[in-house]
């Protein structure tokens, strides 16, 4: 059975939503606090996480920043605002998905499938979380550091390495430049998240076949970068 944690303040929604994927098979654990529900999102095997954005604590988009950082599972993000930085905001954080109140509580429930199979067929597929990640002809080996294209090596430098590494490793999901400066290079490094946008294009040029459209790694504009699948 499929587990999923819900971190909603307003107690009536996040019982709507239990109620809803209960009777769909799935088990449901609530948090309203931002912080308890980032513990314990980051901390217990979940399959699925249903976030608010507007949280007491901790709120949703440094929930979802967190969780991206330790852990690869469909997040679902929910919000009562309606500007698109929000939601772009989000999305660049790595949510998946998004949908703005109020909501059908039905809809809810088929794309938490929808994202639950998908992620199910990637992993069948073994690109998440592999010591070697392949596609399309695109082949990296994260135990040995080496990068094939069409099974010819390409040469890359540590950071670009780990950089494309991360990127292949959250397949299809999109991932904000502050997240992956972060990730990459540390919070403590030296620099800014133009240091991102110069490494992705030198990357580009060593593994697009034409790198002014790329078809491994798509930019979102405003947000940040996207590995395809």
């Amino acid at each position: 059975m499929k587990r999923v944690l819900i971190i909603e303040d307003e107690r009536s929604i996040a019982e709507l939503q239990r109620d809803y994927l209960e009777i769909n098979g799935f088990s449901v654990e609530m948090e309203q606090q931002g912080d308890v529900g980032l513990a314990r999102a980051i901390k217990e095997d979940f399959d699925f996480i249903i976030l608010d954005l507007m949280l007491p604590k901790v709120d949703g988009f440094e929930i979802c920043r967190q969780i991206r950082l330790t852990k690869d599972i469909p997040i679902l993000m929910i919000t009562a605002k309606i500007e698109d930085i929000d939601i772009i905001r989000g999305l660049g954080l790595g949510a998946d998905d998004y949908m703005t109140k109020p909501f059908s509580p039905s809809e809810m429930v088929a794309r938490v499938k929808a994202h639950l199979a998908r992620y199910e067929r990637l992993a069948g597929l073994g690109v998440r979380n592999q010591d070697r990640i392949s596609v399309r002809g695109l082949t990296i080996d994260k135990a040995s550091r080496r990068v094939f294209l069409n099974e010819q090596e390409i040469n890359l430098t540590t950071k670009e390495f780990e950089l494309l590494a991360y990127l292949a490793a959250n397949l299809d999901i999109v991932l904000g430049k502050d997240a992956i400066f972060e990730k990459v290079w540390g919070m403590n490094a030296v620099g800014d998240v133009a240091t991102v946008t110069v490494h992705i294009g030198k990357i580009r040029e060593k593994i697009e076949t034409d790198p002014a459209s790329p078809q491994y790694i798509e930019t979102i504009w405003g947000v940040g970068y996207r590995f395809i699948a």
